[in-house]
């Protein structure tokens, strides 16, 4: 597969930090190497049997994809395929490979700080020291605590395993309820998840988008947690509906909620959640740890190794169900 030709789509912006992908010169002489952007992928699609979406949220590929005349796979830098999986890739012939392993600790590790930030009320903390106000208070107990983590793939069940380590007790929310999984004993199914949020002090939501996880936490759902509860949201915007979101938190029963992911991002000035006290609003960030682009690098260079090599892929994404088969999750 010497002339095989590898096409690159990198941010539009050339001079951006990370615009072209690291140790590409490991490819040197095994493939053709061509780097190109939203603009000019039509033209440099044409004729490439490989695709890596370094510029991973971009959109580009539908609009080049009649183009795309002898295209095999598709890498993308990112765990959440939702952005990519257009209909004609969809029915296509294309593998499609994710960069499922990258973010998994990461998200965990964030979503544990969420956790322990909200219950020893370290905004609190922030706030009264620009006052100089010296204020003693008792703070919430995450050990005995209970969690619901919807998404039982990697990043769900590397949640599982953090939080389980401080002493919550945590339970699944699935596509199938079932006993004695190896991380969290019991999964509840996604469907029936109003009939169980008010058991759970803590909600996370760690689920692929999905058709069958689009606005899954809606309105029933809210309205029935338990009074107080804290919501964790680093799946997708979309698999909550943001103004029941809003409704829950103003008037409760929700008593707070840590989001990293909204329905349009950057989240508009005029969202109301801007203006709420009780939420934690971050830019997308959970996952993106010091080096998390040369980790995705080093992923793409040794799948594009294993396919020049003509081995099997590593994080083949099932294009139906839209995540890696065992290992759901999403950045």
């Amino acid at each position: 597969m010497s002339e095989s030709r590898i096409t690159i789509l990198r941010p539009s912006d050339p001079e951006a930090p990370y615009a072209v992908p690291p140790g590409l010169e490991q490819l040197s002489g095994r493939a053709e190497i061509r780097l190109t952007d939203a603009e000019n992928l039509p033209e440099d699609i044409a004729g490439a049997d490989a695709l890596f979406l370094w510029d991973f949220f971009s959109g580009a590929l539908e609009q080049a994809w009649p183009q795309a005349d002898r295209l095999k796979w598709i890498h993308v830098a990112a765990a959440g395929v939702d952005t990519l999986l257009f209909d004609q890739l969809r029915d296509s012939e294309v593998t499609v490979t994710n960069s499922q392993g990258v973010f998994d600790r990461p998200i965990a590790e964030w979503v544990l700080g969420a956790v322990l930030a909200h219950a020893k009320d370290f905004h609190g903390n922030f706030q009264l020291k620009t006052t100089k106000t010296w204020a003693h208070r008792e703070t919430a107990r995450v050990q005995g605590s209970a969690a619901l983590v919807i998404g039982t793939g990697a990043i769900g069940r590397e949640i599982a395993r953090l939080l389980t380590a401080v002493g919550v007790k945590v339970t699944g929310a699935g596509r199938t309820a079932r006993d004695a999984d190896s991380d969290f004993g019991t999964v509840i199914a996604s469907e029936s998840m109003a009939q169980h949020v008010a058991d759970y002090d803590i909600i996370v939501n760690a689920a692929p988008l999905t058709p069958a996880t689009a606005g899954l936490i809606g309105a029933e759902t809210l309205a029935a947690v338990k009074p107080g509860a804290h919501l964790v949201n680093i799946g997708r915007g979309a698999s909550v509906d943001q103004q029941a979101l809003v409704s829950a938190l103003r008037h409760g029963p929700l008593g707070f909620a840590s989001l990293d992911v909204f329905e349009e991002e950057p989240l508009p000035a005029d969202s109301e959640l801007w203006e709420l006290e009780n939420v934690m609003i971050a830019p997308h960030m959970s996952g993106d740890v010091h080096g998390w682009r040369d980790s995705l690098a080093e992923l793409f260079i040794e799948n594009a190794q294993r396919w020049l090599d003509g081995k099997d892929l590593l994080n083949v994404v099932d294009k139906d169900k839209g995540y890696v088969p065992g290992k759901r999750s999403a950045s």
